[in-house]
């Protein structure tokens, strides 16, 4: 009995297994045959995923995955199309380098945006206390000159060296 419960689940599993490998089979073929494509059109090829069609030539042939670009003895990229047949690769790379640019310098000139906007808020708090406390000890500096200017000048006269306005001003009399 115990060997008959052990097997039960792994006939479901094996019968699984070959309904699948067919299709399996049939799909690794199809992937793996993209010459059969040559000399026909764009469309045809490009149907197949692993594809690559070279318009200049009319060949269909696997896509070099293992680069990312296909090498120029391959086929030149002004001719390859892979995906879609009215994309070549040329025109895909500066598409692509113009979005990019694009976007890196959306990206500088918003960066920059922020920063200014940053600078040029209202003054915050600790800015507006240090504005205040300057106020404050130029006040204070003012009054002390003009105090210390006071008594100096209650010395002269004390002394009489008090300066005149006009120094011939004693000869008028």
């Amino acid at each position: 009995m115990p060997a008959r419960s052990a097997m039960a689940p792994a006939l479901p599993l094996c019968a699984l297994a070959l309904a699948l490998l067919p299709a399996a089979v049939a799909a690794q073929e199809a992937a793996g045959d993209c010459r059969q494509y040559t000399n026909r059109s764009c469309e045809e090829c490009l149907k197949n995923v692993t594809c690559l069609w070279c318009a200049s030539s009319r060949r269909c042939m696997e896509y070099p995955v293992r680069r990312i670009l296909p090498p120029a003895d391959l086929c030149e990229l002004r001719s390859a199309r892979w995906g879609v047949c009215w994309v070549n690769f040329e025109a895909l790379i500066i598409a692509m380098s113009v979005v990019g640019g694009t976007l890196l310098i959306m990206l500088g000139v918003c960066c920059c945006c922020c920063c200014c906007k940053k600078k040029s808020k209202k003054p915050d708090k600790d800015d507006e206390r240090a504005a205040r406390e300057r106020e404050k000890r130029r006040v204070r500096q003012e009054e002390r000159r003009a105090e210390m200017k006071s008594r100096h000048d209650e010395i002269r006269r004390k002394y009489g060296l008090f300066k005149e306005e006009n120094p011939y001003a004693k000869f008028e009399n």
